[in-house]
């Protein structure tokens, strides 16, 4: 009898060491996984979207605690790709349509958390210092791409130049929508990365903001700048399962601080401010 008691006894004591060591493990695990993430990587094309987290998001963020490394991209595939595979944590280079289009053809999960003010397309002359000046017949190089190409024949139409069918999406539409042609231009399509070497050689080129800025460009020195929908502005994006993590918040927070608006002011002179930003300063 005795020695069944003993060894009831060792069982109780061996299954309980066991399962304190097994909740011990627990324990630390949960708190691995609470542990706020402190060390950033951020990814964004080379040249202002680089500059942009470099000069007015880093600095917020690293008051913050973070350590943030900045990894620039020359294309527009890469980034999401290393966001997805989580050698990113974030990315800023691309507007939503391009961010839905781009995670549908790859199977990703990615989400915006805000969007940041972003350089606007721009109609360029060398030959005219204003529209109203533009003559009759006049060549005007425009993206060949239909993201590109929508955004130009938009501020055309603000300007009067053109006139689009409005059934169309604006989001969508292209040369086939124009309806009227007031000044007969003539539209010459070109790679989007190649517009501002035809600001030399035809009377007008249409040019986005960011190739624009590549090639030293004043934005200021535009004919007109477009006014951008938010959905064609650039955004901060990451996966989507990491939408609730404190580091997505904190740079939420950077984005929306006056700090970040001040560098903007500063040092992206004619980059256009999303909706949020502007009813913000009314």
């Amino acid at each position: 009898m005795m020695k069944k008691w003993l060894m009831a006894l060792t069982l109780l004591l061996v299954f309980g060491t066991l399962a304190a060591c097994g909740n011990s493990s627990s324990s630390s695990e949960s708190s691995a996984e609470s542990k706020e993430k402190k060390e950033l990587t951020i990814g964004a094309t080379s040249g202002p979207y680089s500059d942009m987290v470099n000069k007015a998001i880093k600095p917020i963020l690293e008051k913050k605690g973070y350590e943030v490394n900045v990894v620039e991209f020359s294309d527009y595939i890469q980034p999401n790709l290393a966001l997805a595979n989580g050698d990113l944590d974030a990315n800023l280079f691309q507007h939503k349509i391009y961010m839905e289009n781009f995670a549908k053809e790859h199977n990703l999960d990615l989400s915006e958390v805000i969007v940041v003010p972003t350089a606007p397309m721009g109609i360029y002359s060398n030959k005219f210092k204003s529209l109203d000046e533009v003559a009759a017949g006049s060549e005007i190089a425009i993206p060949n791409d239909p993201t590109n190409l929508a955004r130009t024949l938009l501020i055309l139409q603000d300007h009067g130049l053109i006139k689009l069918d409005s059934a169309v999406n604006p989001l969508t539409v292209s040369e086939k929508d124009v309806k009227e042609n007031v000044k007969h231009l003539q539209f010459k399509p070109i790679e989007a990365g190649q517009l501002p070497r035809t600001v030399e050689s035809v009377d007008l080129a249409a040019v986005p903001g960011n190739f624009a800025l590549a090639a030293k460009m004043d934005l200021t020195d535009a004919l007109a700048l477009e006014n951008m929908p938010d959905d064609y502005r650039n955004r901060i994006v990451v996966n989507t399962k990491d939408l609730n993590q404190p580091f997505v918040k904190d740079l939420k927070e950077a984005v929306e601080s006056k700090e970040f608006e001040k560098v903007i002011d500063q040092e992206f002179r004619g980059f256009g401010k999303p909706k949020w930003m502007l009813e913000r300063n009314k």
